[in-house]
């Protein structure tokens, strides 16, 4: 796992972080750590496959009409993009 060093937190702010980890129960790390994952990957997030099927239930889709999809569909690899 990887390590990450913050400096120069300010005082108030450690105090902070010590009191909220003591309420909680758990180190001041562990605190850290759960703040962060919170803030990167919130629980409430959309997710991309989530929000895709919720459309596709909303527009009446059908297996039916996925397999005609993929029917039709080119099945020749995309040409790279070029940058010339």
């Amino acid at each position: 796992m990887a390590m990450l060093t913050v400096r120069n937190i300010p005082d108030e702010v450690h105090r902070a972080l010590r009191v909220r980890a003591a309420e909680n129960g758990q180190s001041t790390e562990a605190e850290v750590r759960q703040i962060l994952a919170n803030v990167v990957n919130p629980p409430n997030r959309v997710k991309m496959g989530d929000a895709m099927s919720a459309l596709g239930q909303q527009m009446g889709l059908t297996n039916e009409d996925v397999e005609a999809l993929e029917e039709i569909r080119p099945r020749i690899a995309a040409e790279p993009m070029r940058f010339e």
